[in-house]
């Protein structure tokens, strides 16, 4: 069985804003929170791009990954990630060329199709009606990577990009990614925390369909997890019960602040509504350290993973760390 000492763990965060707080107070806690798990040995801390979210304060990556680098030394920040059609290529390879010339070899970018929000939202990122189509990712995906190589004949350049290319990785939630990623020969990072029946057959897909490029010679595949950690089985189930309720209200079009677990024991929950809430919870590792590790564990079996992404939410900023605390212990 693979051990979780064998494998770095990560930090994917997205600024949760909590019920009774507000976006600046969440970005605060995302500083902390970098620094923190700096100090405890995680290896990377990406942020997630969503919009119109008033649970979610990390819509601007590229602004928040400039924060987080400077006010850490040596953990790698990057995006998880940036969601490619809702930006101009020219503009995302502007922006991640200084983030790289600015911290060397600190920077990943982390690179998405879905557009992070609803389709009202999306429409207003995007501009038009047309663009709202993933079709021309790969055609998106190639303009982004070639902004970053130096080309006499091109008629537009990213100047900060060239010659800062930080490592391009793929993400996704279904097959699409993870057969471009094994094509291009790119990390790929797969969404595990919100698609769980699809993870082993992307899993699968990745390696059948992966090709060795400068940028790799063999797969490698990351996996993002939730997690809940604290001392017993019972306190982790009471800190992640807000998580639950935030799916809940995403799926009926309402999407609210992180509840607190008081909030969210008071919440009156339909039969259909314990039902969505068990199969969502059913992937998530929740528990005391003991539980999490036999559940990490297992998944990294199961799939072959090189790599685990640790998203945690819950209301309390100390609670997170501590969470995030009882995992790094596992992996010593």
């Amino acid at each position: 069985m693979t051990s979780l000492p064998e494998i770095p763990l990560s930090v994917l965060d997205l600024a949760p804003i909590a019920s009774g707080s507000d976006a600046s107070a969440a970005l605060r806690d995302t500083i902390e929170l970098a620094r923190h798990t700096e100090r405890l040995g995680y290896h990377r801390y990406w942020v997630a791009e969503h919009h119109n979210m008033p649970g979610i304060a990390s819509s601007a990556t590229a602004v928040l990954i400039g924060h987080v680098a400077t006010a850490t030394e040596k953990i790698r920040v990057g995006s998880g990630g940036v969601m490619l059609p809702n930006h101009s290529p020219l503009i995302v390879a502007e922006q991640f060329g200084m983030l790289e010339a600015f911290h060397p070899g600190r920077i990943d970018l982390g690179i998405g199709r879905a557009p992070g929000t609803d389709q009202r939202t999306a429409l207003a990122l995007r501009g038009s009606a047309a663009a709202l189509s993933a079709d021309a990712f790969p055609q998106q995906l190639s303009e982004l990577m070639a902004y970053f190589e130096p080309d006499e004949g091109r008629a537009v350049h990213a100047v900060p990009a060239e010659g800062n290319k930080p490592p391009f990785w793929l993400l996704g939630s279904s097959g699409f990614s993870a057969q471009l990623a094994g094509a291009l020969g790119l990390p790929f990072a797969f969404a595990h925390h919100f698609s769980a029946q699809n993870t082993l057959p992307a899993a699968r897909l990745y390696r059948e369909s992966f090709r060795p490029s400068e940028t790799l010679s063999e797969p490698y595949l990351m996996l993002g997890a939730a997690v809940v950690c604290a001392e017993t089985d019972e306190r982790a189930r009471w800190l992640a019960a807000p998580s639950a309720l935030t799916f809940l209200s995403l799926r009926r079009g309402r999407p609210i602040p992180l509840p607190s677990p008081e909030e969210a024991a008071e919440y009156s929950y339909s039969d259909l509504d314990r039902m969505f809430v068990e199969e969502r919870m059913g992937s998530q590792f929740i528990g005391s350290p003991e539980t999490v590790r036999k559940g990490l564990e297992n998944l990294l079996d199961e799939t072959g993973a090189h790599e685990l992404m640790i998203t945690t939410m819950v209301h309390g900023a100390e609670d997170r760390r501590r969470s995030y605390e009882l995992v790094a212990e596992l992996a010593r």
